[in-house]
């Protein structure tokens, strides 16, 4: 077996109050995902700022492809740029800074605004998206620097736990207790809002964007004062361009087998993890006619079980590899993914008749919504083990030296392709009619992957 990392990283863990400020970096930036990306800000955007829903939906994913390209081309570079000059923390400095201004703007966003406030917030989006994932190339960088290779499963195990924890809190949060219904007037628990916000003008909805923005600038504060920097390894320095040590790095890799199955199975079977997130929940609207309770319901169970998911997977990673739990976490994703469309309103494994949901039963209350409740908590069971242990075999693969640059590929490889699993699923769910057929595709996307990393050597 080898290791193509030259480093096998510190002798001993960094202080305890090192670890938990890593950690606290997912808890600081997971509200940015969870309360503007999609449960939020985003459908607010679509239905209340922009001129009708079909146009804000639109505008929002031409939004989210511009951040990606940004994010696509900008993440190497700046990793080289990084690794060059040896510090990390000054940079996310700089991008904490934009990110949180690109969150505050987001108040700007009231209900039938112009064209040029909606464009100011759209630009606001993109800052955010781009600034969110230029911190994460670094921070994952970082990593490496603290704990010994074979402790890195667990870091970062327990990194995508406590982010998990942090999206699910900051919504209860927000939601429970901050944002009222514009026609009630009442939080998602019924209660009055804890601040006297203005309905008409929907500042509840608003507030989410600075919410985030504070919650992200007080909990990264931690992470500031107590994460070391790494220093730049001796001999690593550099008087060439950023551009052309990148350059280098990437004409390198068909050298670097390893890497370079990795960051191409990477790319492939995250295409497909995201698609069933996209798409999970509108299958199983679609089936049980599922509305809002239902949809917050299933989101909230997802979450807790990608928690426990994360720990295990992380503690798992540090003793079996992270190449093994990768491939098992893909298998049971297949699992998951093929248990969910053997359910129908009438059937579950495809063969087994049940009774039908009763319209107006509570939430889950039917055999064939149990059944598709127990797979989808798989999927979330082994989705963050599978991200996780991705960034923990990055860590160990990658060279001290080079570690931003490749954490750059690595953001590289998840944002290059990512339209390709829902084109697929659109165009196959077109061409036959029917959705469970479409949302089949995915599994071409699981199956490529886990092939591809299958041969990837990996201590």
């Amino acid at each position: 077996m080898q290791d193509a990392a030259t480093d096998t990283g510190p002798r001993v863990a960094a202080p305890r109050r090192a670890l938990a400020s890593w950690v606290m970096f997912d808890w600081a930036a997971q509200p940015y995902y969870t309360l503007v990306v999609t449960f939020l800000f985003a459908p607010y955007f679509a239905n209340a700022v922009a001129a009708n829903p079909a146009q804000g939906q639109a505008l929002w994913g031409y939004a989210a492809a511009a951040a990606g390209v940004i994010i696509a081309i900008g993440s190497p570079f700046l990793g080289a740029v990084a690794d060059g000059r040896g510090r990390r923390k000054p940079w996310m400095a700089l991008f904490s800074v934009l990110f949180v201004a690109g969150l505050a703007t987001l108040w700007l966003a009231v209900p039938g605004a112009s064209t040029t406030t909606v464009a100011l917030v759209l630009i606001a989006f993109v800052l955010a998206t781009a600034m969110a994932e230029f911190t994460t190339v670094f921070t994952n960088s970082i990593m490496p620097s603290l704990v010994p290779h074979d402790q890195l499963g667990r870091l970062s195990g327990t990194g995508w736990a406590v982010g998990y924890a942090g999206g699910l809190v900051s919504l209860a949060l927000v939601a429970g207790l901050i944002v009222p219904d514009p026609v009630t007037g009442k939080t998602l628990l019924g209660l009055d809002p804890l601040l006297p916000l203005d309905t008409a003008t929907r500042e509840g909805d608003r507030l989410v964007g600075p919410f985030a923005a504070i919650w992200y600038a007080l909990f990264m504060i931690p992470f500031f004062l107590f994460v070391p920097d790494p220093k730049r390894p001796a001999g690593a320095a550099s008087d060439r361009p950023a551009l052309a040590e990148l350059w280098e790095t990437i004409r390198s890799l068909p050298s670097n087998r390893d890497m370079l199955l990795f960051l191409v199975a990477r790319m492939i079977y995250s295409d497909g993890l995201s698609a069933i997130f996209a798409f999970g929940g509108i299958y199983g609207a679609a089936v049980f006619g599922w509305g809002a309770l239902e949809l917050g319901l299933f989101g909230i169970v997802l979450t807790i079980a990608g928690v426990f998911g994360a720990l295990i997977g992380g503690v798992l990673d540090d003793r079996v590899g992270s190449k093994t739990v990768i491939i098992l976490s893909l298998l049971l994703l297949l699992v998951g993914a093929l248990g969910i469309l053997s359910v129908d309103a009438g059937h579950v494994l495809f063969v087994s008749e049940v009774a039908p949901k009763v319209t107006g039963s509570e939430p889950f209350s039917s055999a064939g919504e149990r059944v598709f409740l127990a797979f989808a908590v798989l999927v979330g069971l082994v989705a963050a083990p599978v991200q996780a242990a991705s960034r923990a075999l990055l860590a160990r693969l990658a060279p001290r030296e080079k570690m931003t640059q490749y954490f750059g590929l690595f953001a590289f490889s998840g944002k290059v392709t990512a339209f390709m699993a829902p084109l697929l699923v659109a165009v196959v769910t077109q061409a036959t009619d029917s959705q469970r057929i479409g949302m089949a595709s995915i599994a071409v996307f699981l199956v490529v992957g886990l092939i591809l990393m299958i041969p990837v050597r990996a201590r």
